[in-house]
């Protein structure tokens, strides 16, 4: 990599940097280039700025190239060779438009479309965009234009390349999350579509128990669209660092005991949970419907993918960010473990398991809940971690602080 000198300041020649050589000629050139830049009036040149805040271009995350006023290239740092894959021994010297080929996605020559030489004397520069490399590959370029006064002639054009792999990643997520909560919500619809449009043509031929069973139907699929709508508004403002939580006082050890009845009167054997609490339990302040929230998940995981007892433990604990010596009050917390005998998580898959969509070994359900219990335990403060149980399946252990009551906040 090479960078040249400042227009207002005295600073290096062209250098050559990390093993990156030009030749003498094209040296020669940028020498040149160099003591023609020492008289020109504008502030301070985007690459000397750098160096005398200590910075060398290649150490900065992003594509940097920049051209002189002549529109050849004097700055090609690593990550401009990496995105591009060119060499920055052979974009050296060169003029932009051949060291640095783009094409729109319509496939026409962007440097001709934009002339950053002869165009409008009052642009300085050109947003982000999508634009295409030799070979088709895709990146993100902006471009300032660096004029000796406002309406001056351009004395450098500084480009920001940028690669769209991160981008694509996001933008694959974002298209995976809608194609599988559109996939999750056609068949509770189709569902209750289909029932009321039955009863409402054919409501005389039905008997009250068929009727009774078509309604207990559509009720359990608008609820399932419910759980979904209400999934995507958590990912949502988890995303966006505005889940809120409302604390209230929270008998954690009453609210498993709640979830696990439930569980009991839909047909599980009583004798399939076993709850212990530690007493005493410190108070707790969180969020009852959100806590709800992870216990019902936890435990769903527990009955619909693990085998044998699901173990729930409730101990008083110390706050994942306070930890010490000292465990008083202050950093009270309660935790909670929810355990199986099942075959447990691959280790591969550990790290995994509460990113979107991981649905395990097993398919079903839209592979979002444990991304979402994630996101509530630590908008409480908490933390939550995946391990092995001793009996050999999952352990799921998260940890809440005391917390502080809404209307103290």
């Amino acid at each position: 990599m090479s960078v040249g000198t400042s227009g207002a300041q005295k600073a290096p020649r062209a250098r050559d940097v990390r093993g990156t050589t030009a030749s003498p000629s094209r040296r020669g050139d940028l020498d040149a280039a160099a003591e023609a830049d020492l008289g020109a009036e504008s502030g301070v040149d985007p690459v000397a700025g750098l160096g005398a805040l200590g910075i060398d271009p290649d150490d900065l995350p992003d594509g940097l190239v920049v051209a002189d006023e002549h529109g050849r290239v004097i700055c090609f740092n690593a990550a401009a060779a990496r995105i591009t894959a060119v060499p920055a021994s052979e974009a050296l010297g060169r003029r932009l438009e051949s060291a640095l080929p783009l094409e729109d996605l319509e496939g026409r020559r962007w440097w001709q479309l934009t002339d950053p030489y002869g165009g409008l004397a009052i642009r300085n520069g050109q947003p982000e965009r999508n634009l295409l490399l030799h070979g088709g590959r895709e990146v993100l370029v902006s471009a300032r234009y660096v004029r000796t006064k406002p309406t001056g002639p351009v004395h450098r054009v500084v480009v920001s390349l940028r690669d769209t792999e991160a981008r694509r990643r996001t933008e694959r997520s974002h298209a995976e999350l809608i194609a599988t909560v559109a996939h999750e919500l056609r068949s509770p619809l189709t569902s209750v579509k289909g029932f009321t449009a039955t009863l409402l043509a054919k409501w005389e031929r039905f008997t009250d128990d068929q009727k009774k069973l078509m309604l207990e139907t559509v009720d359990a699929d608008a609820n399932r669209v419910t759980r979904l709508i209400a999934e995507l508004l958590d990912i949502s403002r988890i995303d966006s660092g505005r889940l809120e939580v409302r604390r209230q006082p929270v008998d954690i050890g009453a609210a498993v005991g709640r979830h696990i009845q439930a569980y009991v009167t839909s047909g599980q054997p009583a004798d399939r949970f076993l709850l212990r609490i530690e007493q005493p339990l410190p108070a707790l302040w969180a969020d009852p419907d959100k806590i709800d929230q992870v216990l019902s998940n936890l435990l769903e995981n527990a009955v619909r993918h693990g085998e044998g007892t699901v173990t729930i433990d409730v101990t008083p604990s110390t706050s994942p960010r306070e930890r010490g010596d000292r465990e008083d009050a202050a950093n009270a917390a309660t935790s909670v473990t929810v355990s199986d005998e099942g075959s447990g998580i691959p280790e591969e898959s550990m790290n995994r398991v509460f990113t979107r969509f991981w649905r395990g070994s097993k398919r079903g359900g839209t592979g979002l809940g444990l991304y979402i219990v994630k996101g509530i335990v630590e908008a409480h403060g908490g933390s939550i971690t995946v391990g092995r149980a001793p009996g050999g399946g999952a352990e799921f252990r998260f940890t809440l602080p005391v917390g502080t009551p809404a209307y103290l906040q």
